[in-house]
């Protein structure tokens, strides 16, 4: 056992590739029901076999610490060594892969909610984060996404209505019990909270908000695939190798004056994958991808990042696009393990993050939300997750 004190958020340069999933309701959300498993993996590229060690912290539904007592949500001791560990078989670059599951000999679930998954290396430095979900399912939720109700975003925005069914499950006061969160495709950064239902119905919770429950349609997501090495495809130029393979893609164009065009992706999600091997998790190689995207637009000093699963959508200097006035592009370089990959570019001006000024955003975008149900009643410590809904919008109304 290790003694801690709280330390923030330091980015480890050597941790790639982190895949945080679990359950049946989408491979890569985590969210369990009580007797399901989490599955944590990630990479340590530094070319040494360091030590790693786990906390898990209960949140409220707006992911503020609760003020739970650690054995009153926990059973036995998070902090313990991550002990399944794998070295890289016959790739380029060394690395060491790190497995974590959840709940495992040392430590289970006692209850449902939001949890925080940290990951601290031996000098107490928590070098990454992962939000999750325990779900005690009591309600179930219908759902239907339409286009904007409103006609100056009837061609670019998605609007989601649904019904909490509460007919096995009695709850007291839903105006001031029951809170919901929205999500489009898995991502917190722009979810949207519900604090109270529209109409309260016999076993029904009714939301059909417009403005508070939309979000932008977006567009596809643009891709890549390395699963082989040596090879280009339609959207990987040319291949040249080095130290590491290193994979150019196609310069991409903005999108947001263009009509809509629709293609399949994943919604922004990745998946290390390998032509060379059976085990992904210690034979896929890594390769240095170049991204470039033509300027055909001013953007002042906006910022431009690469945006992705890969990296939990985060915005940092290593996903940052820096300027090339010699070829008029934006360029950006990651070091990312072989596999399928959705990205696309999105702007940060002044704090504020515009994830369609780029892409563009139009209704007839494939997107999939998740409606979560928390309830918090007077007699209650905390947010209890008693629900969750998804939808796709391959099923949009009109």
């Amino acid at each position: 056992m290790f003694s801690k004190s709280k330390k923030t958020l330091e980015k480890n340069p050597f941790i790639k590739t982190i895949i945080f999933s679990g359950g049946s309701l989408n491979s890569q959300f985590p969210i369990i029901k009580m007797n399901e498993t989490l599955f944590l993996s990630f990479d340590d590229i530094s070319g040494e076999e360091n030590f790693y060690y786990y906390k898990i912290t209960h949140c409220d539904f707006n992911w503020n610490r609760s003020k739970l007592l650690k054995s009153e949500y926990l059973d036995g001791n998070d902090n313990n060594l991550i002990e399944n560990t794998e070295s890289s078989y016959g790739t380029l670059q060394r690395y060491t892969n790190y497995k974590l599951s959840l709940p495992n000999n040392d430590v289970s679930f006692k209850i449902s909610g939001n949890f925080l998954l940290e990951i601290l290396d031996a000098d107490d430095n928590i070098i990454l984060e992962r939000k999750f979900l325990i779900l005690n399912q009591k309600v179930s939720v219908d759902l239907n996404i339409y286009p904007s109700q409103n006609k100056d975003r009837f061609y670019t925005h998605q609007n989601v209505q649904f019904i909490i069914n509460t007919s096995r499950y009695q709850i007291r006061n839903p105006n001031n019990d029951i809170k919901i969160v929205i999500l489009q495709n898995d991502q917190w950064d722009n979810s949207k909270t519900i604090l109270k239902p529209q109409f309260i119905e016999k076993d029904r919770l009714v939301y059909r908000y417009d403005e508070e429950s939309e979000f932008e349609g977006g567009n596809e997501y643009l891709f890549f695939d390395t699963k082989d090495l040596r090879s280009t495809n339609q959207n990987i130029s040319f291949v040249r190798k080095e130290d590491v393979y290193q994979h150019f893609l196609f310069t991409d164009n903005p999108r947001s004056n263009l009509n809509y065009s629709n293609y399949s992706d994943i919604n922004g999600n990745f998946i290390p994958s390998t032509t060379l091997g059976e085990n992904s998790n210690n034979e896929s190689d890594y390769s240095i991808v170049y991204f470039s995207l033509a300027k055909q637009l001013e953007i002042d000093n906006s910022k431009i990042y690469i945006y992705g699963k890969f990296n939990n959508y985060e915005l940092n200097e290593e996903n940052e696009m820096i300027y090339n006035p010699s070829l008029e592009t934006f360029e950006g370089i990651l070091l990312l393990k072989q596999g399928f990959y959705n990205y696309k570019y999105i702007i940060k001006k002044n704090n504020v993050v515009s994830k369609n000024q780029i892409s563009g955003s139009f209704f007839q975008t494939e997107n999939s939300y998740t409606v979560i149900v928390y309830k918090k009643g007077f007699e209650d410590l905390y947010d209890m997750l008693i629900g969750v809904g998804r939808i796709n919008s391959f099923e949009l109304k009109y």
